[in-house]
């Protein structure tokens, strides 16, 4: 990952700054930008070759800030009830402090460019591998088979995504979602370890009753 320094953080910066309910990160305009960053206007094509571009590098700005501290945790978790809870309140956090790039995530996932929207994609099924392979590294869903591990986690990613707003915009619900969150994450993986161990269970019901085990 780039990192991002001088004229190109300055915009970045203040693109998350102007962003608010009713405007997308494609509607802002190249002089409000520029003015907002302390920069003469002509600077952003010194960097970006247009506004697909910049979304690009505010997604990535976006997506590495988040990815460090939630990989952490995820390393760090004794279980996987423990991984859901350290990342679910550390993402929810992440939100709260940083409500524009939350913002920008929701509304370009459904926005009006298809740069942003595939570029979007392909951050959150990254994020969807990341964690998948941090929990195979810890062992923490044992038996659960990596294509499950992998299909959960993307799952996981995009219900959490889904939940951004409500948290943001409901404060006296905050709680609730959190823990209803981090439900939905156990839930699946405990599915998964029942479904493990069950079909183990009929496998060995099967070999043991079979005329040719006698």
């Amino acid at each position: 990952m780039e990192i991002l320094t001088g004229g190109k953080l300055k915009l970045i910066q203040a693109a998350l700054r102007l962003i608010t309910e009713t405007r997308s990160l494609t509607s802002l305009g190249l002089r409000e930008l520029a003015r907002e960053a302390g920069l003469n206007p002509n600077t952003f094509y010194r960097h970006f070759s247009n506004l697909d571009e910049f979304g690009l590098q505010v997604l990535g700005y976006i997506a590495e800030d988040m990815k460090t501290g939630v990989r952490e945790l995820r390393r760090m978790a004794e279980s996987s009830e423990q991984a859901s809870h350290d990342t679910v309140a550390f993402v929810y956090h992440y939100f709260l402090s940083n409500p524009a790039a939350t913002t920008v995530a929701v509304r370009e996932l459904h926005g009006p460019s298809p740069v942003l929207r595939q570029a979007l994609e392909a951050q959150l099924n990254a994020s969807a591998r990341e964690m998948a392979e941090d929990i195979i590294e810890r062992d923490l869903v044992a038996g659960v088979d990596r294509d499950t591990i992998h299909e959960i986690s993307h799952m996981t990613i995009r219900y959490i995504l889904f939940r951004a707003m409500d948290y943001l915009e409901k404060p006296d619900q905050r709680e609730r979602i959190q823990r209803e969150t981090e439900r939905f994450i156990n839930r699946q993986f405990r599915g998964a370890m029942v479904d493990h161990v069950s079909s183990s269970t009929l496998e060995t019901i099967a070999r043991e009753s079979s005329p040719v085990s006698r």
